[in-house]
């Protein structure tokens, strides 16, 4: 349980990051900002792994930049779904989105696979 409310707060830390980097993002209120931080972590896993497959051929084609506009897209859907989350626009929802993966990706260098955080002691022999 620990490990899910960590990564909730790693999500929501980013959802606020990108509101206040990324113009065109507004988040208010504490209550929307972990409600939206839920619903993207419900939409991350179900919506968009089917998304993925079904736009497989283009991913490949591009590469794996069209990745970045299925995360833009679940990131317009969990705004579209809340009142105070507004996003402003395709690019506004593709910096947020980056803004939030990065967020994840440093975040989750600290936490270990069972959602806790680990701390590596490295002793050097003489």
């Amino acid at each position: 349980m620990t490990g899910f409310i960590l990564r909730l707060l790693i999500v929501a830390l980013g959802l606020w990051l990108a509101s206040e980097w990324v113009p065109g993002i507004e988040v208010k209120g504490l209550g929307t900002l972990l409600g939206a931080a839920l619903l993207l972590g419900i939409v991350n896993a179900i919506v968009r792994p089917l998304l993925v497959i079904l736009t497989l051929p283009i991913t490949i084609l591009t590469l794996g930049l069209f990745l970045l506009v299925i995360n833009a897209g679940m990131l317009g859907l969990v705004a579209w779904l809340f009142d105070n989350f507004t996003i402003a626009g395709f690019g506004s929802a593709l910096l947020g989105s980056i803004v939030v993966s990065l967020t994840g990706w440093a975040a989750s260098y600290f936490i270990g696979p069972r959602g806790r955080i680990e701390v590596i002691i490295v002793r050097h022999r003489r």
